[in-house]
């Protein structure tokens, strides 16, 4: 069957919803923190070489980049459609390349072209170094998109906090550019000492942050859902994390060539109105905010809150269906999923949560919602007596139901 006819045969098959594969991505400087339920012989799976397996990256059509031993569908979601015996699959950036309008809908096709953004778990045993992603004016210099993020730590997956539960972020108000340039001038000296310029705030199970392109940040080690724009941009400005040395490539991967040295370059990439805020924590801290009244929501068998509400560039909920019930959510733009908790049916498909997954097997726990499906309603039964299902759904920017939730912040 050709891609054309498979993606239309999936959408098809699955009522307008298809089923994603397990998307592992590995990091050469990371540790796994081992939560993301990967069987324990499998976190390195694509060789020591390459880095233990921290991450899975959700409905996405970004490739990742790792350097030049990235493989080449590394980062890249796929379609699964399984026809008896016979399993075909197709990427999702292929799929939207085909079928765009009837996936994503025709406005996201329409402003840009594709599914910009997409969903990851990353889960560290300590901490990131203190890095950021570039804003648009610098990513456009090396023909490359900006990345802005959020975080939500799940409960389901932190029954560890992992060696720093801690998040640095930004620069401590009064901290000058000469300041971050001596940090990066003693760069092969041990530890710049970068994080004296910064300021951590413990990590609490259950809420998030908010985190723009240009704003440094070193992620602690819960393990962490991350919505973000699509793209895999970073600059590290901290050279020894965890007692482990950061080479200087890390510092300039996606800086122009002639600016690889260049520190005033390197610090103008910072967003300095928003590293030097001094009320960071309250314009960037998210608790869950209920979508709609929390009790008429319960009566009806579940919960919706937004668990990223903060960014025009993608949200996320976090949605419970209440033991023993029945659910039909209506959504106005198409959404990725992936489960958390629980057993029961969504639409024609079966979903579950698996307690572990080998590396390359195929489960039922992520899905990507079409825009046509989600207008519709998407139909969720829990036949459990005890148990609730809990997923998180990601989606592009321009959510209609975003808007009316950035309206009401304060």
């Amino acid at each position: 069957m050709n891609e054309d006819r498979l993606i239309h045969a999936a959408l098809e098959q699955g009522g307008g919803i298809l089923r994603l594969a397990p998307t592992w991505v590995p990091r050469s400087f990371c540790i796994p923190g081992r939560r993301i339920k990967l069987h324990p012989d499998d976190y390195y799976a694509l060789g020591a070489h390459r880095g233990g397996i921290d991450e899975r990256w959700l409905a996405s059509t970004t490739p990742a980049d790792n350097g030049p031993l990235t493989l080449p569908d590394e980062g890249l979601s796929y379609v699964v459609m399984e026809d008896g015996p016979e399993v075909q699959r197709i990427l999702l950036r292929d799929a939207v390349a085909l079928a765009g309008s009837a996936i994503i809908g025709p406005r996201l096709m329409r402003d840009y072209g594709g599914w910009p953004m997409f969903a990851k778990f990353f889960d560290n045993l300590g901490p990131l170094p203190h890095h950021l992603h570039h804003q648009r004016k610098d990513a456009e210099r090396v023909s490359r998109e900006p990345k802005p993020e959020a975080y939500f730590f799940p409960t389901q997956l932190n029954n560890h906090g992992g060696r720093f539960p801690f998040t640095f972020f930004g620069l401590e108000p009064g901290t000058t550019r000469e300041e971050v340039k001596e940090c990066l001038r003693n760069w092969n000296q041990g530890d710049n000492k970068i994080l004296n310029l910064s300021r951590a705030y413990k990590l609490e199970p259950g809420t998030g942050w908010d985190v723009p392109a240009g704003v440094l940040h070193a992620p602690g080690s819960l393990c962490t859902y991350e919505p973000q724009y699509a793209s895999d941009v970073f600059a590290m400005f901290q050279s020894l994390v965890d007692n482990v040395p950061m080479p200087w490539e890390l510092v300039v991967k996606d800086v122009p060539e002639e600016h690889k040295h260049d520190l005033d370059y390197l610090v103008d990439m910072l967003d300095w109105e928003a590293n030097l805020n001094p009320n960071f924590a309250r314009d960037r801290f998210m608790r869950p905010r209920p979508v709609h009244d929390l009790a008429e929501m319960k009566a009806e068998g579940y919960i919706d809150e937004w668990v990223a509400y903060r960014s025009p560039d993608f949200s996320a909920k976090q949605t419970t269906i209440l033991p023993g019930c029945t659910v039909t959510l209506r959504d106005a733009a198409c959404y990725g999923l992936i489960l958390l908790q629980g057993h029961g049916t969504m639409g024609v498909w079966e979903i579950e949560t698996p307690a572990l997954i080998r590396f390359g097997q195929l489960t039922h726990d992520e899905f990507f919602v079409s825009e046509e499906a989600a207008r519709a309603g998407v139909k969720i039964c829990n036949p459990s007596f005890t148990d609730p299902i809990v997923m998180l759904r990601h989606y592009g920017p321009g959510n209609p139901e975003l808007k009316l939730q950035r309206q009401e912040m304060p």
